[in-house]
């Protein structure tokens, strides 16, 4: 059972690796064109929120046997925050403000719960308090891509919604998901159940709509791969034909 919580734990690093690598394809285009566009900074800050929390739970004087849960959201949390910084340097005034108050904010909270489990609480009402954190915003992340699948049904195109992306939220959920079975952790196999489901569901939802062309609406992509849908604009708007991934973490 030790043997294979280990490789489960290995192969969840792995798979959510790439899902927090996927959006460079982004951050690439915004370096080249030096803008933010029409992307949103919001999904990497609180991703980045989501990493924190969860890395701390990982700790061996919060929770036993989870240091592997430590290693890829700490490596995450490294990751979001050169998002975020980039994202803040080339952002217009406006959304530069706001990001880095929602930075500070995140910051703040993850510092909070930090300090507060570090010298008020001991034992398993520590492991509680930081894992009841680190579910509640692991859930919320696994939640965001429903904005696109509800898009996807909507035009019957999954054109925003790559394959292989689908697929590795589905095999990252699932890993952490049966790597919380089998360590008997519930703070780490329910909010990736849930992941879990949601990836299965995008999966079925691109065997459906694979070989459709879409509704042909104009889409504007937000910065975790998510798109809002525009009424068509005149044609001398400049459409954009990015297609982006969406962030999924352990």
């Amino acid at each position: 059972m030790e043997v294979l919580h280990f490789i489960f734990g290995v192969f969840g690093n792995a798979t959510a690796l790439f899902l927090f690598l996927a959006p460079t394809i982004t951050f690439t285009r915004i370096i080249r064109s030096k803008s933010t566009e029409q992307f949103s900074g919001i999904p990497y800050v609180m991703t980045l929120l989501n990493c924190l929390l969860s890395a701390w739970y990982g700790l061996p004087f919060v929770s036993k046997n989870n240091l592997l849960v430590s290693t890829i959201n700490g490596t995450g949390a490294g990751i979001e925050t050169i998002y975020v910084l980039v994202f803040i340097f080339y952002a217009p005034k406006t959304e530069k403000a706001r990001i880095l108050g929602l930075f500070a904010c995140v910051l703040t909270v993850f510092s909070a719960v930090a300090l507060i489990s570090l010298f008020a609480l001991h034992g398993n009402g520590r492991k509680l308090f930081c894992g009841l954190a680190a579910t509640i915003f692991s859930i919320i992340m696994y939640a965001s891509p429903l904005s696109i699948m509800r898009l996807v049904i909507k035009t019957k195109s999954v054109e925003f919604m790559p394959f292989f992306l689908s697929l590795f939220v589905f095999l990252c959920g699932t890993s952490w998901f049966v790597y919380g079975l089998l360590g008997r952790d519930a703070f780490v196999a329910i909010p990736n159940g849930f992941g879990c489901g949601l990836g299965f569901m995008q999966l079925i939802l691109y065997s459906i709509y694979r070989n459709n062309k879409g509704s042909g609406q104009a889409k504007k992509p937000t910065a975790n791969g998510t798109v809002e849908m525009e009424a068509e604009k005149s044609h001398q708007e400049k459409p954009t034909n990015a297609k982006l991934p969406h962030l999924e973490h352990v």
